[in-house]
């Protein structure tokens, strides 16, 4: 059976290799085209093209789908019998979803119709949803809007951060799309199901200034925030006038005014929130590495009383 891929990160390339590994005939790989990145701002390759190339997979790097005659035709000149899309980044054209014969499967990192959209790994977190998953949709010309074709679930740890939920399911993605992808090649049909109007919810994309810390909201709250924003944007908050980035926090059954300091020594930095506080046992302050709050407050005059607001 041959395959196209489409994606770009490393969530993608996951399935890309697990594919491959499968034994599919992989005739085309999508991704976006070389971006700049770095201190040095050197162009570089999506992890899904570097996968690709190490496989030696033809790649292409389109800018657009949308109205791309060369692009289409290339599709449909790869006679492929699926295309499989995992965090593409680009918007897929009905003429493009029709190409393969059996259109386009996507690998989605949540329980759908729960958390469309950009950032469903975050928002689940954040929301402080006991679970999450993947499911394998097939797409449509909507957002995440189409037939869900398998489900895969996953329980959320009430210490998981966003990175390590996005490591569980990228491989978890990886697996199910090659299952449903056997599936497919000994059955030649896949069955679905229609998503439900109830429960749709979606995941906007995330925003440096949302992930500002409010010390005025409750601790559950921020400690919530602090794993969905970890690694990107990262939670913050002001010290000395610039920003502090706040990787890992639990709440503390202590009380004071918001912002307010309530410790700061070997067992943590404990900050007063609306509700509760948050000890912080892992942070970056401006133009430093990161570090556990016990080398930050030997380092650092932060006492008791002082405020972060």
């Amino acid at each position: 059976m041959k395959v196209i891929f489409a994606g770009t990160p490393d969530f993608a390339a996951a399935a890309l290799k697990a594919m491959a590994l499968a034994g599919f005939e992989i005739p085309l790989v999508l991704t976006q085209p070389d971006r700049p990145k770095g201190r040095g701002m050197q162009l570089q390759a999506s992890p899904v093209k570097q996968a690709a190339l190490a496989l030696g997979l033809r790649v292409v790097q389109p800018e657009k789908l949308r109205n791309n005659a060369e692009a289409l035709q290339m599709l449909k000149d790869a006679q492929a019998d699926v295309m499989v899309v995992a965090a593409y980044g680009l918007i897929l054209p009905q003429d493009v979803l029709d190409a393969p014969k059996h259109g386009c499967l996507n690998i989605h990192a949540s329980l759908l119709p729960r958390w469309r959209g950009a950032a469903p790994i975050q928002r689940a977190i954040e929301a402080g949803d006991a679970e999450t998953g993947v499911c394998i949709m097939q797409m449509d010309i909507g957002l995440d809007t189409g037939n869900v074709v398998s489900e895969h679930r996953y329980a959320i740890k009430p210490t998981d951060t966003a990175n390590e939920v996005h490591d569980a399911l990228m491989n978890l993605g990886a697996q199910a799309v090659v299952a449903d992808l056997q599936l497919l090649a000994r059955e030649g049909r896949l069955k679905s199901t229609v998503q439900p109007e109830d429960g749709v919810t979606y995941a906007q994309k995330l925003s440096k200034e949302e992930a500002k810390i409010n010390w005025n909201e409750p601790a559950e709250t921020l400690a919530r925030k602090i794993r969905a924003f970890n690694p990107v944007p990262a939670a913050w908050t002001e010290y000395q006038g610039k920003p502090m980035k706040i990787w890992r926090a639990e709440v503390v059954n202590q009380s004071g005014m918001a912002g307010e300091v309530l410790a700061c020594g070997s067992d943590g930095l404990t900050v007063a929130c609306g509700e509760n506080a948050l000890n912080i046992t892992e942070l970056q302050p401006a133009g430093s590495k990161r570090m556990t709050a016990a080398a930050f407050a030997a380092g650092h005059a932060l006492e008791k009383g002082m405020s972060l607001l």
